[in-house]
């Protein structure tokens, strides 16, 4: 059933069939009322692509995110493309693997597919291969980085001050009396290099020499690198009193490991985590954990894009505060 046939049965002409899905005014309530019941009648859907064409706008976005197996990137695209959609966009997701080269590929594919928007996933974009990319490929398209940030005219980014956040953690243990604490980082990105800068301007803040700082970097993010990292760190530093992780998922392994080698959580040895994660509530001990305003984060991304999709493209950066959500383990 195509709209001419539509039109046909209403004995109207195309265009009035048209201007009746497209919601457009000028026509009589009787007549938008015919059209309308031929079109749930027969379950007309419009062809987008060809609306599209029309319209000279294909309605798309792209949602680049470099391993679509991290849960807080998903959830995160979740909230963005709800949104999107709400306002009648069609979000494309995509995995681009870590390599610069893979991420600025990728670039180039959401040209190819006449994207009017993108969204980065986090701070693993802030590379000099993907600001080129987007020079050469998408320079008139809004850009937002969610947890990042790349100077260019077209590209905003909302951030979160992870950095201050984890130096306010330091503070935690420090107010409960645990000076001896290290940091385990699970991957590195701009992100995590700025979590681990805030734990080392807290330690230094509270006395530390550079010998106390206690960095760990890990070969596998995922629950049993944290319990293997955790092990080696619990075997180096016997005495230690605190560990920070940078993601949730890591520190529930270090949870586990401190219960299989007979510490006691939060007595002996606090644990916290990062991200505010679905982990750290099923955790036992629950998990105090760094809340990064991921919800927050991705609305606010969602937003500022689709303004620009509205013809308001710009270049901000807007920073949002984390929180600690203290909880059993510490």
């Amino acid at each position: 059933m195509t709209i001419y046939d539509i039109a046909r049965e209403a004995g109207v002409a195309a265009s009035t069939v048209s201007r009746v899905i497209n919601d457009k005014p000028g026509i009589k309530l009787e007549t938008r009322q015919r059209v309308q019941e031929l079109l749930k009648k027969y379950n007309y859907i419009p062809d987008a692509a060809a609306r599209g064409l029309v319209m000279q706008s294909s309605r798309l976005v792209g949602i680049l995110i470099v391993d679509i197996r991290v849960a807080h990137h998903v959830d995160s695209a979740f909230v963005i493309e709800q949104e999107l959609t709400r306002r009648g966009y069609c979000c494309i997701i995509m995995s681009t693997g870590p390599e610069d080269e893979k991420k600025a590929e990728y670039i180039r594919i959401l040209e190819q597919r006449r994207v009017e928007g993108v969204i980065l996933m986090g701070s693993m974009f802030e590379t000099a291969a993907v600001e080129d990319s987007i020079r050469k490929h998408l320079s008139k398209v809004p850009i937002v980085m969610v947890n990042g940030y790349l100077n260019l005219p077209n590209v905003s980014g909302v951030i979160v001050d992870e950095d201050a956040g984890v130096g306010k953690c330091v503070d935690l243990f420090f107010s409960k009396g645990k000076s001896q604490i290290a940091f385990v980082l699970d991957s590195v990105s701009p992100a995590n290099l700025r979590k681990q800068q805030g734990y080392s301007d807290g330690m230094l803040r509270h006395g530390a020499g550079t010998e106390d700082l206690w960095l760990y970097d890990m070969s596998e993010s995922s629950v049993r690198g944290g319990y293997e990292i955790t092990l080696r760190i619990l075997k180096e530093h016997p005495n230690i009193q605190g560990i920070i992780y940078t993601i949730d998922l890591v520190a529930v392994g270090g949870v586990r490991a401190a219960h299989d080698r007979g510490y006691v959580v939060p007595e002996q040895l606090g644990i916290i985590g990062i991200d505010n994660s679905i982990y750290g509530e099923i955790c036992m001990p629950k998990l105090t954990t760094l809340d990064n305003r991921l919800q927050g984060m991705s609305e606010s991304a969602a937003t500022i894009l689709r303004e620009g999709l509205e013809g308001k493209i710009r270049s901000i950066k807007m920073m949002m505060f984390s929180e600690i959500i203290e909880r059993e383990s510490t």
